[in-house]
């Protein structure tokens, strides 16, 4: 079976990012194709990158950097949850990725959005590094935006009930584990 982290990609204080995770908790929890683990950047609080270079090159220095490229290693695929700040996925997330680069490769990444246009330009650049990093983003993505964010942000709606969100949320995840499984069965070989 495949294990998959899903990264809550915000350390704010009262950041949105819980409700998207909280979400996909309860979606994740009722499907038995995979293990799913949610792993929190604020566990990992790593300073701007630092090393001499990428761990492609040289070992980290930094403890908690290399206790994120562990933790990252256990994994078969990523599922990103991401802000949107100024057209830009989150420093903090940008950082982690930054802090990892043999963990990611050959590895399939998807991406669950927020914001007023449901994180399109920050996703877009994530796939961008993610293609960088050697991995397989999937097509299919979820993006929580426009009426639908400030609904859940600022009127306490509940994702859960915007039925609309799940036929993105089934086919991220269902595709996320197809190239999950082949990526590990390659890798292997």
């Amino acid at each position: 079976m495949v294990k998959i982290a899903i990264i809550i990609g915000s350390t704010r204080e009262g950041r949105f990012a819980d409700k998207p995770a909280a979400w996909l908790r309860g979606i994740v929890s009722r499907r038995s194709d995979a293990e799913y683990e949610f792993v929190d950047l604020r566990d990992f609080p790593m300073p701007f990158f630092d090393e001499v270079a990428s761990n492609a090159y040289a070992p980290s220095q930094n403890e908690v950097a290399v206790r994120w490229q562990r933790k990252l290693a256990e994994f078969d695929g990523y599922v990103f949850i991401t802000a949107e700040y100024n057209h830009a996925p989150t420093g903090v997330l940008k950082n982690a990725l930054d802090y990892a680069y043999p963990e990611w490769n050959r590895k399939p990444a998807a991406f669950v959005g927020y914001g007023s246009v449901g994180a399109a330009r920050a996703i877009e650049q994530l796939r961008q590094i993610a293609v960088e990093l050697q991995m397989a983003p999937v097509r299919t993505g979820v993006h929580i935006q426009g009426a639908d964010f400030f609904a859940a942000w600022q009127q306490g709606l509940a994702l859960e009930d915007m039925a609309h969100l799940q036929p993105n949320v089934q086919a991220m995840l269902d595709d996320l584990l197809w190239w999950a499984v082949a990526l590990k069965t390659a890798r292997g070989a």
